[in-house]
């Protein structure tokens, strides 16, 4: 399922989401910009980047380092570092659909810290389970991507709009353009990454996918979403 919209219209102009959405996709184009200009750009945007690679090593979130209080601002960095164009424009999506209602009800500066923190403790998650994989040379890959934060962005959103209709790219037998409430939707993503987070815990294979790193965002946002639906309730009395 592909979340294309929603039919929950934001009250203020999402200002921090565009930037945000600006900030990782200018970080990617510059971080290939080296093979962008050569003759393996379409490999680049869509495979192997050696100039991404680079980048990654030196900003990606590493557990061995992180764990020894080494490198502690990759768990900022890491999250503007996206492998390839599918994975910028899947963590995009979810962030312009989701994002500015998230804004709307946070407001502009709250939302920004709560995105922030959403990404570090994702990535600390990722790092639990990286502890637990069974696998001492696990430590050693970086974590990277906006999921983790963008997780979070979707665990406020079931709490804060859980009636909200989104309309969603369904494929089946057929393709299909359904409007599905939120709860629905994103109760399914969760339970789709808590299942594949718990097969794969402590498994000597390397999925590519920081699913607990989701699972951990989703948490923290669930988390936010309920604290400030709690206050908004108090200041209407």
């Amino acid at each position: 399922m592909i979340p294309l919209r929603d039919e929950n219209r934001s009250q203020t102009t999402p200002h921090i989401t565009r930037i945000l959405l600006i900030v990782n996709v200018v970080v990617f184009f510059v971080a290939i910009l080296p093979d962008l200009l050569s003759e393996n750009w379409l490999y680049a945007l869509f495979g192997y980047s050696s100039s991404l690679d680079t980048v990654i090593s030196r900003y990606g979130t590493v557990p061995y380092y992180v764990l020894r209080g080494q490198r502690l601002y990759t768990l900022l960095t890491s999250m503007f570092l996206h492998a390839d164009i599918l994975h910028l424009g899947g963590n995009m999506l979810f962030l312009y659909v989701f994002g500015d209602n998230v804004e709307d009800a946070f407001g502009h500066g709250r939302y920004l810290v709560f995105y922030i923190l959403s990404g570090i403790f994702a990535d600390m998650a990722f790092l639990w389970a990286q502890l637990f994989s069974g696998d001492a040379s696990a430590l050693l890959i970086p974590s990277i991507g906006a999921s983790g934060a963008i997780a979070g962005v979707l665990g406020a959103y079931i709490i804060l709009y859980p009636r909200a209709r989104i309309l969603t790219l369904v494929f089946t037998v057929w393709i299909y353009i359904v409007p599905l409430p939120a709860v629905f939707f994103l109760g399914f993503w969760f339970v789709y990454q808590l299942l594949y987070g718990m097969l794969t815990l402590g498994v000597e294979a390397v999925t590519g996918i920081a699913y607990w790193a989701h699972i951990g965002g989703f948490v923290v946002g669930i988390f936010f979403g309920l604290v400030w639906r709690g206050r908004r309730r108090v200041r209407s009395l």
